[in-house]
């Protein structure tokens, strides 16, 4: 595979990252919103809708940033840095 497929390959991918993200916030948004509105209407009692609020937020912003901060999977940075080791060790 050329040097450029492979840029455009992982550009797709990063791309699809990004669109999966595009999805995953607004459905968040609208689901805690029934989330809330269903408490509310139902008597105000313990406010339970948080705990899907704050644990998948956690796993919304976790996806954010590998969507739109990471420069690459972490498995792909440790492969790279063996990748090196290994060259360096073969002198």
């Amino acid at each position: 595979m050329s040097e450029d497929e492979q840029l455009r390959k992982k550009a797709k991918e990063r791309a699809e990252l990004k669109v999966g993200f595009y999805w995953h916030l607004p459905i968040y948004v609208i689901v805690n919103i029934m989330l809330f509105l269903i408490w509310f209407y139902t008597g105000q009692g313990f406010p339970w809708f948080i705990f899907p609020l704050i644990f998948w937020g956690i796993g919304l912003v976790a996806h954010g940033l590998n969507a739109f901060i990471s420069t690459g999977s972490f498995t792909e940075r440790m492969a790279e840095k063996e990748n090196e080791k290994m060259k360096k060790d073969r002198r």
